[in-house]
């Protein structure tokens, strides 16, 4: 990473040379992992226990099946309730590593699949059922981008 003061105080951030792996890990692969694995069980879900549409969650006492569907529906949630922060994280942190960050976007990608897997697996506690199946990667990738981001923050202030 590159930086330099101008005259007006402002500085210019050099884009490093691997910065495509980490748009890729930021913007393409959270999508492919939301609508291709993770919104692929929850259709299969609401087949599979009858939910229809426009309900996001069954309904408990209505839905025959709601606690099975809504712990898939959870696991896909969770996702994106952390997805937007994760990308723009990783978008900044990437600046300062890039290779780390793109990385961390596949274990944190990977790890979220994982942790639907857990948290769909009836057979397991819903408690710990999340990181039974493998996705504690998931916090690798998050851990990789903030640390990045925290150290070209640093960078940025220390000028």
């Amino acid at each position: 990473l590159q930086l330099a003061t101008t005259n007006n105080n402002m500085v210019a951030i050099e884009v490093p040379a691997n910065y495509g792996y980490v748009v890729l890990g930021a913007a393409v692969a959270p999508v492919i992992t939301s609508l291709f694995f993770l919104g692929g069980d929850v259709m299969k879900a609401r087949k599979t226990y009858g939910v229809e549409y426009p309900n996001l969650y069954a309904v408990p006492g209505y839905h025959k099946n709601a606690d099975e569907f809504n712990r898939v529906q959870r696991g896909h949630q969770n996702f994106l309730e952390s997805s937007d922060s994760y990308a723009i994280m990783t978008l900044i942190g990437g600046l300062k590593h890039p290779i780390a960050c793109a990385v961390g976007s596949v274990c944190y990608c990977v790890g979220s699949v994982l942790y639907m897997k857990g948290y769909s697996d009836n057979k397991l506690d819903v408690k710990m059922a999340r990181y039974k199946k493998g996705a504690g990667i998931k916090w690798i990738g998050f851990f990789a981008s903030l640390i990045s981001t925290c150290k070209l923050g640093y960078d940025l202030i220390k000028g």
